[in-house]
């Protein structure tokens, strides 16, 4: 699973996640792409099923691009520990996604496997998300003045 080699603080804030993507919301590398709808930490346990899902469904062909990385630690306390003594250890590490990030890119697949795996991909994810192609990024593109 992925995780940061080394950070320079071990703990962070839980922070809230507020706006639209800053960046990383166009397609970079594939020809599909799967687009957050709504904002939300995804774990690296996440990433990791969805990518799975993902080749699996394409057999492996073309190619698959991870657009987030979990960097963001969450400390979890055991269950029935009373209050204080500090934060927990670190538990899990996440990504923070903001609205219009892409998460995963695909290519070198039809566009009705590319579809149907980044579907099934979506269904391991806890946030809404849609699929982006290149051409919706053109028209839109031609559609600006």
């Amino acid at each position: 699973m992925l995780q940061p080699k080394k950070t320079k603080y071990r703990m962070q804030f839980k922070g809230r996640i507020h706006g639209t993507s800053k960046g990383g919301y166009t397609l970079a590398f594939g020809s599909y792409g799967l687009k957050t709808v709504e904002p939300e930490r995804i774990t690296a346990r996440q990433i990791e099923a969805c990518r799975r899902a993902i080749t699996r469904q394409m057999k492996r062909q073309g190619r698959v691009w991870i657009r987030i990385f979990p960097d963001v630690p969450v400390s979890g306390k055991p269950a029935e520990v009373r209050m204080g003594k500090g934060k927990g250890a670190v538990d899990h590490w996440a990504a923070r996604c903001a609205p219009g990030r892409i998460l995963f890119e695909i290519d070198g697949v039809p566009d009705d496997v590319a579809r149907e795996a980044l579907r099934l991909g979506a269904a391991k994810l806890p946030v809404k998300t849609k699929v982006v192609t290149r051409l919706d990024a053109g028209i839109a593109m031609a559609e600006q003045p």
